[in-house]
């Protein structure tokens, strides 16, 4: 590995909010249709503070993939489906349109982008990326998960 590379201090990667936003939406698609989740089960389920998931929650609230029901009864639930909802709409729903460079966004962005040997590069490499956390459900991870933790919990029961 060349030493520009060690020095990189700040890899590529989702904001701690996105992946605490993924985690929320596992954990609510898992649930039976229309059960709700209260915070302090959310908490504990999914790992994230309080204060955090609050915020990351109104968040999914505003974006109308989670209801929150208020009152001793309350708490949160899947507005629509976990089957509707990709991992790129809740990435997206975070932080916003996906756009790897300035130059693949719908404005100008670049004035190198008509010329530039890169741009179609990161076109592709959007595409991918984008197409990829299209492919895959909500309901898909929720499912995926269950079925590994159910597999760690087996091995660790084995002698």
């Amino acid at each position: 590995m060349d030493n520009w590379t060690q020095e990189v201090q700040n890899p590529m990667q989702v904001t701690r909010a996105t992946d605490y936003a993924v985690r929320i939406m596992v954990e609510l698609a898992s649930l039976p249709p229309g059960d709700k989740v209260q915070l302090n089960e959310l908490i504990e389920s999914t790992g994230v503070r309080g204060s955090f998931l609050s915020k990351v929650v109104q968040r999914l609230v505003h974006a109308g993939m989670v209801s929150s029901h208020r009152g001793t009864r309350g708490g949160f639930s899947m507005r629509v489906s976990g089957e509707e909802i990709t991992l790129l709409d809740v990435i997206e729903a975070i932080e916003g349109p996906t756009q790897m460079n300035l130059c693949l966004g719908s404005g100008p962005g670049c004035e190198r982008k008509s010329w530039c040997g890169v741009h179609p590069v990161w076109q592709k490499a959007q595409s991918a990326f984008v197409k990829e956390l299209a492919s895959v459900t909500i309901a898909h991870l929720a499912v995926e998960t269950k079925v590994n933790v159910a597999k760690q919990q087996g091995a660790a029961n084995q002698p």
